[in-house]
């Protein structure tokens, strides 16, 4: 299993040489520097919406499993895992660092922390998922002029896959989750449908994917590649599903090959999708990763002040 992660990491950053080596590491380079100022700083504050609220939605997944944690330490907890997430391989290694430094938060050890990440993520996975879908759906009405022939043949062909994989999965469910998930039934009630749960799910997920999606497109606007709103439920959801592949770092690569190839529906080149995917992924880290930083930094001098 290690072997296979090691490749995949390989994979994914052969995968982004091989593409900046194909624009041009100069072109590119060009097209990063001569973004407005105007563009970075909306983008930084539109992720600082996306963390903000991912932290809200942790924390009230965890307080309807008796989980109880103080709005700030979520946040707190929220930017370190994301920053975490960005920089080391999978994607969910800061996930489970947020469920281990969370376990300290109310009672119960760390059985309720790790279902409350894992019943977050899956949150918002779910609703991604299903707007991917819908974007799918409405490629043939609004993009079917610039989609390759034969493509509706190939939509259902998709879609008749994933309904089979939901009915084998429902099918085998009880061989599929062990014997310590049996319970889940009752955590994913009272997260999801209890007491109006669905509708703070919705809003907050639906406010967590219109900040990447909002992200995305002013990232392609500001290297001059300005994507009609349509993008926001066809190409832009597209590229951000292949960062939910658990491989590589960040989503690098994987991001980037989706972008360049799906850009050119809308009449850019696929180096502007290079360098929209390049200069998304740069503000993400940025605007994550920073705030992350500072809060690593501050627990580890109180851990080192607490010793003294």
């Amino acid at each position: 299993m290690r072997n296979l992660a090691v490749v995949s990491i390989v994979f994914c950053l052969v995968l982004l040489a091989g593409l900046i080596g194909w624009t041009g590491p100069a072109k590119l380079l060009s097209a990063l520097l001569d973004i407005p100022p105007g563009h970075v700083i909306a983008s930084l504050l539109i992720v600082q919406v996306q963390i903000i609220a991912s932290a809200c939605r942790w924390r009230f997944t965890a307080g309807r499993l008796g989980h109880e944690i103080d709005l700030d330490v979520a946040i707190r907890e929220y930017y370190v895992s994301s920053a975490l997430n960005l920089v080391l391989p999978g994607g969910m290694a800061g996930d489970a660092v947020r469920a281990y430094r969370s376990r300290n938060e109310g009672k119960g050890g760390w059985k309720r922390p790790a279902a409350a990440v894992f019943l977050e993520r899956l949150s918002g996975q779910a609703a991604f998922f299903l707007l991917s879908c819908m974007g799918l759906l409405a490629w043939p009405n609004f993009l079917s002029a610039r989609l390759p022939d034969h493509y509706s043949m190939l939509f259902w062909i998709v879609a008749a896959m994933l309904a089979f994989i939901v009915l084998l999965a429902v099918a085998f469910r009880k061989a599929l989750l062990p014997e310590r998930f049996s319970g889940l039934g009752a955590d994913l009630s009272a997260v999801f449908w209890e007491k109006g749960a669905w509708l703070i799910q919705s809003g907050l997920s639906i406010l967590v994917i219109g900040s990447y999606i909002a992200t995305f497109l002013v990232a392609s606007d500001a290297v001059g590649a300005p994507l009609p709103a349509i993008a926001a439920f066809t190409v832009i959801p597209l590229c951000l599903l292949t960062m939910l592949i658990p491989v590589g770092i960040g989503g690098w690569g994987t991001r980037e090959a989706a972008a360049a190839a799906l850009w050119p529906l809308f009449g850019f080149a696929g180096a502007d999708g290079l360098a929209a995917s390049l200069l998304y992924g740069l503000l993400c880290l940025v605007g994550a990763a920073v705030p992350g930083v500072i809060f690593i930094g501050m627990s580890l001098a109180r851990r080192r002040i607490g010793r003294a």
